[in-house]
């Protein structure tokens, strides 16, 4: 796993994206696969920017969503697509046939998943997965102790996901379950970009990168992967 640290947030998400843009001119199809959360939105920020100043040119790449959780969807303040709505897909104002998405409040979960797995399959596989670094080591909503083995799948939330995930809620949100990318599924994306900032998240980032590769921290996992970089900012590698 490749370590990169910036002095500050800005630094960090700045340097992500420009190896984001460099992946991806590189390829013929690109799909890129977007986590919602706070710590990859300054990637995301970049691309709106400079797709609107005509640095970057876009129209090849199609988008698949990372995880949601069970019950909502793009309609629903607080979700992960209703983020990456505002934050990316509208802005940008990405055709829906460039974006996959799982929808949690389908009556057909499973469906949903096969949908996702058969999108992958169509674009010849992730070229880019960004994610962020759950407090308790998850990726996507991967929880401690998920197989490896996994694809898309639907998953019970971990007390620790439930009690962070409020803070994308106006009020109280009765989060049980996620849907969300497996961990075999992200590790077969040709790149992964990891990116962690803050404080808070010093510790869990020294158990991902020093402690065992277990699936007990899934995100330790990734150092298994042959083109996998974590982007840190300074307090977030504190504990390094």
């Amino acid at each position: 796993m490749k370590i990169i640290i910036s002095n500050n947030y800005e630094a960090m998400s700045e340097k992500a994206y420009e190896d984001i843009v460099t992946i991806m001119r590189a390829a013929s199809k690109p799909l890129i696969c977007v986590a919602s959360g706070d710590s990859p939105s300054g990637i995301y920020k970049n691309i709106v920017k400079n797709v609107s100043s005509n640095e970057i040119n876009i129209d090849s790449w199609s988008f698949l969503g990372l995880d949601e959780w069970v019950g909502l969807n793009g309609d629903d303040e607080g979700s992960c697509r209703y983020h990456l709505n505002r934050e990316l897909f509208s802005p940008l104002a990405i055709p829906a046939n460039r974006i996959c998405f799982f929808d949690g409040a389908a009556n057909d979960l499973e469906q949903e998943c096969k949908i996702t797995e058969a999108y992958i399959k169509e674009y010849n596989g992730i070229e880019i997965a960004i994610l962020g670094l759950g407090m308790n080591g998850h990726i996507g909503m991967n929880e401690p102790f998920t197989s490896n083995k996994t694809r898309s799948h639907i998953i019970n939330l971990d007390p620790l996901t439930v009690e962070v995930g409020q803070k994308y809620f106006k009020k109280p949100q009765p989060l049980t379950k996620g849907i969300t990318l497996g961990i075999d599924t992200l590790m077969d994306a040709k790149h992964i970009i990891l990116v962690v900032t803050g404080a808070k998240k010093a510790d869990i980032v020294k158990q991902v990168m020093e402690g065992p590769i277990s699936e007990a921290v899934p995100a330790s996992l990734l150092r298994n992967h042959p083109n996998c970089s974590i982007y840190l900012d300074e307090a977030a590698a504190t504990a390094l």
